[in-house]
């Protein structure tokens, strides 16, 4: 009989969740490293290195490879999702977090005075490509020690 608690006996889930995890916990002290100032913000927010994006679905693709088979369909589509998603990560996201930038510098040059504007739009959206390659080492790493673990 299959429980929703069986999730945690999949090697697949496993391997893409503690990739991202690892992944948003990591970026707290890279941040800190680079700005000597602890941001906690980080653990739940887009952007950073490593790749939180990059890491899970590394993690799911090589995890499904691991497990289930390289040469299994479900690999197949896993493995084109993964690179959309880092393609969206390093593309457009951060091309939008260029434009989110260049438009609060409009908008601070337009209101500088007292007027506030009402609020900044958010200029980290997207991965460099290091922060993307950064993401798919973890994502490669999480489930090959599950592997090793399981087997």
């Amino acid at each position: 009989m299959n429980s929703p608690v069986d999730i945690f006996q999949n090697p697949v889930f496993l391997s893409s969740v503690i990739a991202w995890g690892l992944a948003q916990i990591i970026k707290v002290p890279v941040e800190y490293w680079r700005t000597k100032r602890i941001n906690w913000a980080l653990l739940l927010s887009t952007g950073g290195m490593p790749s939180s994006h990059s890491s899970l679905m590394t993690g799911a693709t090589y995890g499904a490879g691991l497990f289930v088979g390289f040469d299994s369909p479900v690999f197949a589509v896993v493995f084109s999702i993964t690179m959309i998603v880092i393609y969206d990560a390093t593309g457009v996201r951060r091309q939008a977090g260029f434009h989110a930038e260049k438009i609060n510098l409009l908008i601070g040059e337009l209101l500088s005075g007292d007027f506030k504007a009402e609020k900044k739009l958010r200029e980290v959206l997207g991965h460099t490509p290091l922060e993307a390659i950064a993401g798919v080492i973890l994502g490669l790493i999480v489930p090959q020690v599950l592997w090793f673990l399981w087997n």
